[in-house]
């Protein structure tokens, strides 16, 4: 239904090119940049036709006009950031529904990160783009929310199902696992994971997308217990 591709790009970030082959269209999910976005698409003979954007950082949305020009394409993103996000023609809320092609995704607020933070869930496809709430046995720092905030999001990214895919925006996933096998030292679960991760690294391969499963098993954000536990896990994340 999907054809996903992964285009890494300044330090760290990842770029997720989305394409619906019945439709043609292709989207874009967080462009920190556009050069690489667009030449990635050509080299597929892919057009672009949306942005989608998460949240309003200029590593999601600094590609965003140059994208546009260059495709003449629709960009999405949060109401509660339009006036931080000056590219924005559509703006959405946690339940509104947007399109590519035939399939549709599901708008979810997931604020934390930055005040108005959304993701996009198609539940068809068992695929959800949640920029910077979720990583690879992580979550984002608490720029403009709170632990509760953060707490609530990781219960509505857990409903999504186990086998849902979780694309995220950033490779971070080694520094997560080496603090979480910290916060939890008997788990066998993320001690496997760990070396798995090392051994990705190693060979220069990503780390996502994850899977709601893996990081029920493995994340220490997810895996807390209450609000007041995530919150003392960031604040330990953040002193690291």
């Amino acid at each position: 239904m999907l054809e996903i591709l992964r285009v890494p790009v300044l330090s760290d970030n990842y770029v997720w090119l989305v394409h619906e082959a019945h439709s043609g269209e292709t989207l874009v999910v967080d462009p920190a940049v556009a050069a690489p976005v667009l030449a990635a698409a050509e080299a597929r003979g892919w057009t672009i036709t949306q942005i989608w954007n998460t949240h309003w950082h200029p590593d999601h949305v600094g590609g965003n006009a140059e994208i546009k020009a260059a495709t003449g394409c629709v960009i999405t993103g949060p109401a509660d950031e339009a006036a931080r996000i000056s590219t924005l023609d559509v703006h959405v809320r946690g339940g509104d529904v947007v399109q590519l092609g035939e399939l549709r995704a599901t708008v979810l607020d997931v604020p934390a990160h930055t005040a108005g933070h959304i993701a996009y869930h198609f539940a068809t496809a068992q695929a959800a783009f949640v920029g910077d709430t979720l990583f690879a046995m992580g979550c984002g720092r608490l720029f403009e929310g709170t632990a509760a905030q953060m707490y609530d999001n990781m219960r509505k990214l857990e409903a999504l199902g186990d086998e849902t895919a979780i694309y995220c925006a950033h490779e971070y996933t080694l520094s997560n696992a080496r603090f979480a096998v910290t916060v939890e030292p008997d788990n066998a679960d993320l001690a496997a994971r760990l070396a798995d991760v090392i051994a990705l690294r190693d060979r220069g391969e990503a780390t996502v997308p994850t899977t709601i499963a893996l990081e029920r098993a493995t994340n220490p954000f997810m895996r807390a217990a209450s609000v007041e536990e995530l919150a003392a896990r960031r604040a330990a994340k953040d002193a690291a």
